[in-house]
């Protein structure tokens, strides 16, 4: 071991997920993560080895590290016409459970010759799904919500890019936004949230569904760094204010984990640790993180997270 766990810790018997654990695929990475009633869904992006259209599937387990695929893939490219053209790349989900409503949304991005836009669904079985409709203009990735209204608004944390050549290029960065809408679709009071601050997370950053606690939201982000090398992926956290998420008022300024394992160093995209979520299980003050591993299989970490809350705010 290289590099010290700060905060979140590997799962000894990772990666729990591989390829070779779904038939002709090339990949099962980058989860969205729930929980629906007392079972854990993933919602896996799914690459198969024949080059067709990436998909994504539901695995789900009742203790949390042996899943079991269903049988049939969950999200296909987009039969909507004014969606299906810009949906050639179904990945990377975040899943938002709103009680009030017994829904779960699931915001997504989706890739084509127009740019990468950004979807939302949503379920209330993981049985069946609905598009809704296209909620972001391109380029902008890693969309996810709050999953409450705040002083009766619908909250949303996306990261909006620019394409440069130059991929230090200042306005290559990739920041976190904050916006707010009052139905799920027409969104507006658009700010930026937070910029990269330390040396793990200097080249862009990227957010996940935050999670309530008393303390705050705590919101499980990505940072990505930039060596001669390549790029390295890293999870970290931030915590904003209950009342107003545009407040931050703690931030992590290393890593909760780094890539530091054979898993994570090898695969389709070297060097990553990716994650599209968490699971609180707050009666035993635990965070669990599912995170794509050098975007070819899943990893599992966990931590406390009060610990994080505390590192947080140091």
């Amino acid at each position: 071991m290289l590099y010290e766990e700060k905060g979140l810790f590997r799962y000894e018997n990772n990666p729990i997920i591989k390829p070779s654990d779904y038939p002709g695929a090339d990949a099962v990475f980058n989860c969205g993560q729930t929980m629906y009633g007392d079972t854990t869904i993933l919602l896996c992006a799914i690459k198969m080895k024949d080059g067709s259209m990436p998909f994504m599937h539901v695995a789900r387990s009742n203790d949390g590290v042996n899943f079991k695929f269903d049988p049939k893939p969950f999200i296909t490219q987009s039969k909507l016409p004014h969606i299906h053209d810009l949906d050639g790349w179904p990945i990377d989900p975040r899943i938002t459970y709103f009680p009030e409503e017994d829904t779960y949304y699931i915001m997504r991005p989706g890739n084509s010759d127009a740019g990468c836009v950004a979807f939302l669904g949503k379920t209330k079985d993981f049985e069946t799904y609905e598009d809704i409709d296209v909620i972001a203009l391109p380029n902008n990735r890693v969309p996810c919500l709050f999953p409450e209204k705040i002083n009766g608004m619908y909250y949303r944390l996306d990261r909006p890019y620019v394409l440069l050549d130059d991929p230090h290029n200042y306005y290559q960065r990739g920041y976190i936004w904050i916006s707010e809408s009052p139905n799920l679709i027409h969104w507006g009071r658009h700010r930026i949230l937070l910029k990269p601050w330390a040396p793990w997370n200097g080249i862009k950053i990227g957010p996940t569904p935050p999670i309530k606690t008393d303390e705050g939201w705590l919101e499980i982000i990505h940072g990505v760094s930039s060596s001669c090398s390549g790029q390295r992926y890293s999870l970290g956290a931030i915590l904003l204010d209950l009342n107003d998420p545009t407040k931050i008022i703690g931030k992590c300024n290393d890593y909760l984990i780094t890539p530091d394992r054979e898993y994570e160093y090898n695969g389709i995209v070297p060097n990553v640790i990716f994650s599209c979520g968490a699971i609180a299980d707050y009666k035993d003050d635990r965070l669990r993180v599912y995170y794509g591993a050098a975007d070819t299989s899943i990893g599992l970490a966990t931590g406390s997270i009060s610990e994080i809350i505390a590192m947080c705010k140091k």
